[in-house]
């Protein structure tokens, strides 16, 4: 079954945030530590499936009477700090697991909320009356299931078909994790990167500071930016984020995929920014129309 085509930011938070001590079913969870990032995709694929099969209207994640599933707890994708990579020897980010609860339930409810806010009447009004809801009806199962977020926000971030690009700007080009496996339907196949929060910080901090001077805060770029500056410094500083392409692997070929500089083009074009070189900025910016270019037109087919 093909994966959705869903690109991912996600954070990794030390084990002790999540209370003292942490609830058993986490420290259990923690413990095995089961999941990779290509089968929590699979995961949260299947858990969706099974809600739009059942005979009550759930969410993914939940149980037919509105509470969560136990999955809420168990759920979780598990770092080692060492798999972290750091700019700076002085960056220590302990020993401790750093773990990052894929709040499936949460995650669908927010974007339902945001469906609800955003979709055309009519389009919301078919949609209700097709499955018998309400927007009262269905606005307190969202808001009940929002509840069970560990901290204030969300720990995953995701989008349909592309990367948003201001998200490469809190990576280190140099670090990318590249598994092309035997195509581009294998399950192991992965492009993703790693980061410090510290360090994500800094670097979406020195973007947003040159994005905004360049194009303005009511940009699209600087919103994104801000947004997603924002969305970090809510955790831990211990922590770690991963950029992950995750199902997108699936629409790239091997040589296109072995070969993309995107990371590498998004830095470029902030250098370019630096220098006040607009030559390196229309360069690196026409590169990467011309990569994403292709997989942006396909959601407009879709």
């Amino acid at each position: 079954m093909l994966r959705p085509f869903a690109a991912y930011l996600r954070v990794y938070e030390p084990l002790s945030s999540f209370g003292d001590p942490p609830d058993d079913a986490l420290l259990a969870a923690v413990e095995r530590s089961e999941l990779t990032p290509g089968e929590a995709i699979a995961r949260e694929q299947w858990l969706w499936l099974k809600s739009q099969v059942s005979d009550v209207h759930t969410l993914p994640a939940e149980l037919p009477d509105g509470r969560p599933g136990p999955s809420l707890r168990t759920d979780v994708l598990v770092l080692d700090p060492g798999e972290v990579p750091v700019s700076d020897d002085a960056i220590d980010l302990g020993s401790e697991p750093l773990v990052c609860p894929l709040e499936i339930r949460v995650r669908s409810a927010a974007a339902l909320s945001s469906f609800l806010d955003d979709a055309p009447p009519a389009l919301q009004t078919a949609v209700l009356d097709a499955n018998g809801l309400t927007v009262e009806a269905v606005k307190n199962r969202s808001h009940s299931a929002l509840q069970d977020l560990y901290g204030s926000t969300m720990h995953v971030l995701s989008t349909n078909w592309i990367v948003p690009l201001p998200w490469f700007t809190v990576v280190d080009p140099d670090q990318r994790r590249l598994v092309l496996g035997s195509g581009p339907s294998d399950p192991i196949r992965e492009v993703s990167w790693r980061v410090a929060m510290i360090d994500a910080r800094t670097r979406i901090a020195e973007a947003e500071e040159l994005i905004r001077d360049a194009l303005g805060d009511e940009a699209g770029p600087t919103r994104v930016l801000t947004e997603t500056h924002r969305w970090l410094n809510s955790f831990h500083p211990d922590s770690a984020v991963e950029l992950d392409y995750g199902g997108l692997v699936q629409l790239i070929e091997d040589p296109v995929l072995a070969t993309d500089t995107t990371a590498d083009d998004v830095h470029a074009l902030l250098e370019g920014l630096r220098r006040g070189s607009l030559e390196e900025v229309t360069e690196a910016f026409e590169t990467l129309r011309d990569y994403w270019g292709d997989l942006a037109s396909r959601e407009r087919f879709n």
